[in-house]
Parts: structure tokens; sequence; C-alpha cells
């Protein structure tokens, strides 16, 4: 899937997109975003693209009963009734992860383009083409599209809350498991594979493990680093065409919980703190197992998968790196008991039955 549209991060970026609209011939177009992030950008993007003579309104996505603004039904309907009634013909998502996802399905829901004007460094899927949305209080990734065009104004990304950073920064460690798996589903289980997307990703991850000190005092070359790995590992999987460079067990893991969470009617977690968590999990389960049960790896490849888990860093090492970068490095912090632990890691593998994970084989050989 080819990317075309312009690319900027750098500070000033957030004044350069009512002259995008202005230059695409635009007439009327929607805002989304939240409380916060309408403060944070939405405001004078606003106010920006009305002195651009462009029509424009603001759909402020409402929270659910526990504050959280969450990708389901509710949120997508008030967003596509908005941009039906006034006729809009683009969406431009001001917010983070979440009101991406809300943004891209209703744009491709009603036939329209959508500009991502990210506000915090937080996940990799600014510039995905698929939208994990909660229905029916099940996590499920659809098909949608990805932006036109990318707006990440470093002015207002290194203003991000600390935790919506760290949170971006453990979302990138979680390519460490992932790479894997998706190294693994390839020998293992016949999956499609490109060692071109894989060393993009990895490129992306090594870049952010290198500046994890900056990251993690949120200097402006920390976060331009962590924002331009986040973009460049969602351009991978639109190389690709799939997820898989970026998301393996422990997505799989961080899903589980997403939805359990709201099962119990609890408060969210941020995806990236979720992610970095798990990886570190997930890396301490890989490494045991290439050590207690090597048959779980098929006898022709297992030099070669021996040899890519060897490549992961153990749990204490990316426990290390997210607190680092100020993350949470326990599942107790996230309110993630021990039961809750040891089912996710029972059960997660369903939630992405197509995909050929170690902990899939794990437990279906148990």
């Amino acid at each position: 899937m080819a990317f075309n549209g312009p690319v900027r991060i750098e500070a000033g970026a957030l004044g350069e997109v009512a002259p995008y609209l202005k230059e695409q011939g635009y007439r009327q177009v929607a805002l989304a975003a939240d409380e916060i992030t309408y403060k944070v950008a939405g405001e004078r993007l606003e106010q920006e693209i009305e002195r651009a003579r462009i029509g424009v309104r603001t759909t402020r996505i409402e929270p659910d009963r526990q504050g959280d603004v969450i990708a389901d039904e509710a949120s997508l309907v008030q967003l596509i009734l908005a941009l039906r009634q006034e006729a809009a013909e683009a969406v431009v998502a001001v917010g983070s992860g979440t009101l991406h996802d809300i943004a891209r399905f209703s744009a491709y829901a009603v036939g329209i383009p959508f500009v991502s004007v990210p506000t915090a460094p937080s996940v990799d899927g600014f510039n995905s083409v698929g939208a994990p949305l909660i229905l029916r209080g099940e996590k499920k990734t659809i098909g949608a599209i990805g932006p036109s065009a990318i707006f990440a104004d470093l002015d207002i990304l290194t203003q991000a809350p600390d935790a919506m950073i760290a949170a971006g920064f453990g979302d990138m460690l979680g390519k460490y498991t992932s790479l894997f798996d998706w190294t693994f589903g390839s020998l293992a289980g016949g999956e499609p594979f490109s060692h071109e997307v894989y060393e993009r990703t990895e490129r992306a991850l090594l870049s952010c493990v290198a500046h994890s000190e900056e990251i993690g005092r949120r200097t402006p070359q920390g976060v331009e680093t962590l924002m331009r790995a986040l973009v460049e590992s969602g351009f991978a999987m639109l190389q690709f065409g799939q997820s898989h460079p970026a998301s393996g067990a422990e997505h799989h893991l961080s899903h589980y919980w997403e939805m359990e969470l709201l099962r119990l009617g609890r408060k969210q977690v941020l995806h990236g703190a979720k992610v970095g968590i798990a990886c570190a999990i997930v890396s301490d389960l890989y490494h045991k197992l290439a050590e207690e049960e090597p048959a779980l790896f098929p006898e022709e490849h297992r030099a070669a998968l021996t040899r890519a888990i060897s490549r992961i860093p153990g749990g204490e090492e990316i426990r290390r790196l997210l607190k680092l970068a100020g993350g949470p490095t326990a599942p107790e912090e996230l309110g993630i008991s021990q039961e809750l632990l040891e089912r996710s890691l029972r059960e997660a593998h369903r939630i992405r039955p197509n995909r050929h994970t170690l902990l899939k084989t794990y437990n279906e050989s148990h």
C-alpha cells in the first residue's frame, strides 16, 4: 500500500494543516477531538481552518461511564452521524491512538479521507489502515483507511503527558517480541514474511532504544526520535499490508487485558503501557521455552529460532528500559491481577487465532 501524502514531524507542523486542506480544495471539513485534545490543539486548528475560509465543525467524542474515550459503537455512531450531517469532505483526527481509530473507521464508512494530527507520541498506529475497535465488548481490528497526510507538531508532542510518551516507548519495545513471533510464524507456520520490512521495523525499534535516556528526559530530540520511530513502524505495516511486524503475543495479552477491564467496568490503561509490560513477560516466557521445551520449535528451524530468541533482551532489561522512559514495569501497576495475567497467558492467543505465535504453539501443545 502506497502513501503519497506529506509527513511533517517538526516544530510548528500544526500551522501547515490549514494550508494543506486549502490546497486539496476542501470546502467543509470536520475535526474529531476529545475535551483534552481540543484544548491542546483542536481549538487553535479550528481557528486556523476558519481563517483559511474553509467550513469546519468539531465533534468532541464523548467519554464512556468510566470517563474514557474508547473506539466503540457509540463513538463511531457519534462521529459518522456528524460527518454525514455536516457533509464533511475530510475529517482531521486531533488526538492519540483511540481518536485516530474512531476517525479512520468513520472516514472509511462515509467514504472520505482523513488527516492525522497526533497530540502525543503514544502509539504506532497513526498511519495504519487497521482500526482496532471494541465491538460488543470484543477487540476486533477492522480494515479501514490510512491518513492522507500526517502533521506531528513537536511543540505539542514534547508537552504530552509523561505517561503517554512512556506508552509510545512501550509500544516500540513490543517490537522485540512481535518481530520474533513474525519470524516464528514464518518458519513454523508458513506465514508471509519480508526481510525488508523486518529490518525497517527493527531499525525503528533500535533507534528508540539508543535514545531511551533522552526519551526518558523528554528532550526534543528524544521525543522526535520516538515519533519518527512510531510513524516508521506504521509505514512498515503499510508496506507489508498486515500488522505482523509490530504485533505479536505481547499485543494479544494487551488486548485481552483491555477487554477484561471493559467487561469489569474499570478505567482503561494506555495501550503502550500494557504492551511494554506484556513484552517483558513474553520475553521471560520465550527464553524459558527455548531452554526447556526445544520440541516446540520445528527441528529444521530450531537453531535459527533459538538464535532469534537470544536477540530478545531478557525481561529484566526490558523492564529497565521501561523504567528509564518513566513507564510502569509490572502488571500490578496497571491493576492486572495475577489471576488475570495467568489466564491471559493461557487464552490471549485466541484473540488472533490466525496468528502463528510461539505463545499459541505453546498453549496448543499443553
